[in-house]
């Protein structure tokens, strides 16, 4: 098929929203239904669902829902409707370190985790309302990635990160070698907030000065919030924001969310999956 009065085949596939494989083969005399049809619905439901997920999100989630594919035809089927996206990096600075508070040293840095409740990573965002500006304070368990701890509110006040550490606290079990792992902002320094982590015999650890890299895991996590909840909806106040926000930590992003550093398994049943490990390795020792 020849190009129309003077229009490209490219700019004629862009008038009319064709992929250029589509238009090839409609050209090739294949009028036919198209075989990927069904594939190509589950996975631009996915890519709606899932915004950020890419080819190998996208490629794990279909085969939880039963498909056998080869990861290069789904990129195939994403190049091919558009689904391919790239995502930028940016930092957003909520931190003041500015203060007098004493600060702690990196332990995070040289751990080499082994399992869930040795390491937790605790950070700050703000969320915009319709009307004003709130503030999240979240805590991962840096094993599992998993949200265990959450506060939402409209100031940066020490209240906020503690309201935080006392719902990790009493979701959890605490270890001897706990480690809780911030950025040297104020909050986190406060007498308040390391003295609750000292009665519970946590370890502190700060990020080194001006480094915001040595939490990119809580930052990493906060991008995900931002693109796949925070962007996506126009919250009218403080109440919605809190009900839409923990239906994401609890029940999407922690129930079922793939992870790519879970082997594309939600947090939770990353977690479920390693305490069965755990029990069948001890019913090994204890033969």
């Amino acid at each position: 098929m020849k190009a129309h009065r003077g229009l490209t085949i490219q700019r004629m596939l862009e008038l009319g929203r064709i992929s250029r494989s589509g238009f090839y083969r409609f050209a090739d005399g294949e009028h036919g239904p198209d075989p990927d049809m069904e594939l190509r619905d589950a996975i631009q439901k996915i890519a709606v669902e899932w915004p950020s997920y890419g080819r190998p999100r996208i490629t794990e989630e279909l085969r939880r829902r039963g498909w056998v594919v080869n990861p290069k035809r789904v990129r195939r089927l994403m190049r091919e409707d558009n689904l391919l996206c790239v995502r930028k990096r940016k930092f957003v600075v909520t931190t003041d370190s500015s203060h007098g508070r004493r600060v702690y040293p990196n332990l995070a840095r040289t751990m080499i985790l082994t399992g869930t409740d040795q390491l937790w990573r605790a950070d700050i965002t703000y969320i915009r309302l319709r009307d004003e500006f709130v503030f999240l304070a979240v805590i991962l368990d840096a094993y599992s990635r998993r949200v265990i701890g959450w506060a939402l509110d409209r100031t940066l006040e020490d209240e906020l990160t503690l309201g935080a550490l006392r719902m990790a606290l009493a979701r959890r079990s605490i270890e001897p070698g706990l480690v809780h792992h911030s950025d040297r902002g104020t909050q986190y320094a406060s007498t308040d907030y390391t003295d609750l982590l000292k009665e519970r015999g946590i370890a502190i650890s700060m990020s080194r000065k001006s480094n915001p890299w040595d939490n990119a895991a809580c930052e990493s996590f906060m991008k995900t919030l931002k693109y796949e909840e925070v962007h996506r909806n126009e919250y009218r106040d403080l109440a919605e924001a809190r009900i839409s926000i923990r239906e994401f930590l609890e029940k999407i992003y922690n129930q079922k969310r793939l992870h790519s550093a879970l082997g594309y398994v939600p947090p939770v049943e990353f977690e479920s999956n390693l305490r069965i490990q755990q029990d069948a390795a001890a019913r090994q020792l204890s033969l």
